[in-house]
């Protein structure tokens, strides 16, 4: 089976099951209550899902601390209720894509403990182990402020052991093929029960060298290749999105100069200056990131996002930039985390401006990729910031203005959910939305519409127009003979700009979004006046697309 390459023209609606909807009252969202919730995530039209850990977990990290990666927590339900929802979703036209999580295991899991306890364990050498505590243990943390160190003294294994993240998540030795293979077993069992691929976690950590004598770890490019050809022997159109925070230079290698590797990967090159355009209103180095990120293979795609469950990591941008971008996003210090990031959800950073979100989100619809919407986003959901580090973004949804936002009929939920004030369920729910025709979700629902009629976006190549002011963006994505403007105004006062489509067939500007067609002046350029935080979607001619687009 070939694959289809079905993400190039996708939207990817992420989520974490326990803070979704509850069926039995218990204050935890189940596979049950998700299934419940599909033709809300069908009717907004969105083309996937992905599911954040819901393996047996004892939650110390939100169900990253996985003890059993073939089943599923019984908070959540059993492996029948997650088949049934793979069903239904695939009934709906919804694929499932789910957390690889195997960098790591909890320090609770049944590999760990034999490990430890044994060392002719067979599981011994799963793990890294070091009799002295290296000189660079305390470098390297994934969480520095909260973590000390990356290695940790177990009185029972009578030795250290590594581990990138917390104390009690172990890093899994990798290079070893028996865990190699074991990771092949478990996204082949997922992959048979219905998953359309795998959103893997902390890809530069799984592939680089581990152990106490290595300083700087080598990635083991290999070792994405054969993933990617067991999911793709297993299942042809599974896919493989790799969170990886990168340098520009190493994207190929990790795509695949071939495009043999991943299939995606996520774009925090471009998220992090997308956010300092934002806050700036200055383009130049989100062109740059653009720039930088433009080489990718064929069936290579960007996965491109605003927000998502971890704080917004600023940490490849300059001092300046980010200080910029904390002053205008996470002024205040309980707003930061990890010395590098802000830990608030989007609507509260930017004030709950409409003006600012729309532009936001159109922005993340039109830069070049697919984009990754985060759920409760689509009504501009806000935070709990006493809550802490990350989880004051992971608050239940907020569904009504029931009790408990209607999330669950319990009066315990697995997280508090957000009460009062501007952004409490009482004012910010999905059912006041519904009913108001010019809500969030319902431009949100559009917008996801006009992104998935404008497929140019995701399979075409794009450039860069001159706009001569550096407030305001312009792109322009060609494939098969159509084309498609999208032009973005950051500033918060009007802008009049002049632009060439840059096209034989660019004299006539067919606006895809309202009534604001445009046609060449004399010059042939287009004059186009922007309203603060105004943008433009266009389709490039005067064709009428629907009669003459080419199919995929």
């Amino acid at each position: 089976m070939i694959n289809d390459l079905w993400y190039k023209n996708a939207v990817i609606y992420s989520l974490n099951v326990g803070t979704f909807m509850d069926s039995n009252g218990d204050g935890i969202g189940d596979f049950v209550g998700l299934t419940r919730r599909l033709d809300y995530l069908h009717g907004i039209g969105i083309d996937a899902v992905w599911l954040q850990p819901f393996q047996p977990s004892p939650f110390r990290d939100d169900g990253y601390d996985v003890v059993d990666h073939y089943g599923v927590d019984p908070r959540h339900g059993s492996l029948g209720d997650f088949v049934e929802f793979t069903h239904a979703a695939k009934s709906r036209g919804i694929r499932v894509l789910i957390d690889l999580v195997v960098n790591h295991t909890s320090d609770e899991h049944p590999w760990f403990q034999s490990a430890r306890r044994d060392p002719d364990s067979p599981y011994r050498d799963w793990y890294v182990w070091s009799e002295k505590k290296p000189k660079n243990a305390n470098e390297g943390m994934v969480f520095p402020g909260v973590q000390e160190t990356t290695w940790t003294w177990d009185d029972r294994a009578g030795a250290y052991y590594f581990h990138r993240f917390y104390e009690f998540q172990p890093d899994l030795n990798t290079s070893n093929p028996r865990v190699q293979a074991e990771i092949l077993k478990i996204m082949g069992f997922w992959l048979q029960l219905g998953v359309s691929g795998f959103r893997m976690d902390a890809v530069p950590f799984i592939i680089g060298t581990k152990g106490p004598d290595v300083v700087k770890p080598v990635e083991q490019f290999d070792m994405l290749r054969t993933f990617r050809e067991f999911i793709q022997w297993r299942q042809g159109d599974a896919v493989m999105l790799a969170e990886a925070n990168i340098l520009p230079e190493d994207d190929l290698d990790y795509f695949g100069t071939d495009g043999d590797r991943s299939h995606m990967m996520f774009n925090f090159q471009v998220n992090q200056n997308l956010f300092y355009a934002l806050a700036s209103a200055e383009t130049k180095p989100l062109v740059q990131a653009l720039k930088a990120t433009k080489a990718r293979p064929a069936s290579g795609q960007w996965g491109q996002f605003l927000r998502n469950h971890d704080e917004l990591d600023l940490g490849r941008l300059t001092e300046e930039q980010r200080n910029r971008v904390f002053a205008a996003f996470g002024p205040e210090e309980h707003m930061q985390l990890y010395h590098r990031g802000i830990r608030r959800r989007l609507a509260p950073m930017l004030g709950g401006d409409r003006r600012r979100l729309e532009l936001a989100y159109s922005l993340m619809f039109t830069l070049p990729g697919t984009p990754v919407l985060r759920y409760g986003d689509e009504i501009g959901m806000g935070d709990d910031l006493s809550l802490p580090e990350r989880n004051c973004a992971r608050t239940p949804m907020q569904w009504s203005t029931e009790p408990q936002g209607g999330f669950t009929k319990g009066d315990k939920p697995v997280l508090p959910v957000v009460t009062g004030g501007p952004w409490g369920f009482e004012t910010i729910n999905v059912a006041a939305q519904r009913r108001d025709p010019n809500s969030l979700l319902n431009w949100t629902e559009r917008m996801i519409r006009a992104r998935h009629e404008a497929p140019e976006i995701g399979w075409g190549d794009y450039a860069l127009v001159a706009t001569r002011d550096p407030g305001v963006i312009a792109l322009r994505y060609d494939w098969r003979g159509n084309s498609v403007l999208v032009v973005h105004n950051l500033h918060d006062a009007p802008r009049e700009v002049r632009l060439r489509a840059g096209t034989p067939e660019g004299d006539r500007l067919i606006d895809l979004l309202g009534d604001g067609h445009s046609r060449a002046e004399t010059d042939g350029r287009h004059r186009l006046v922007l309203e603060p935080y105004g943008y433009r979607w266009f389709r490039v001619g005067g064709l009428d697309y629907i009669l003459n687009r080419q199919e995929i």
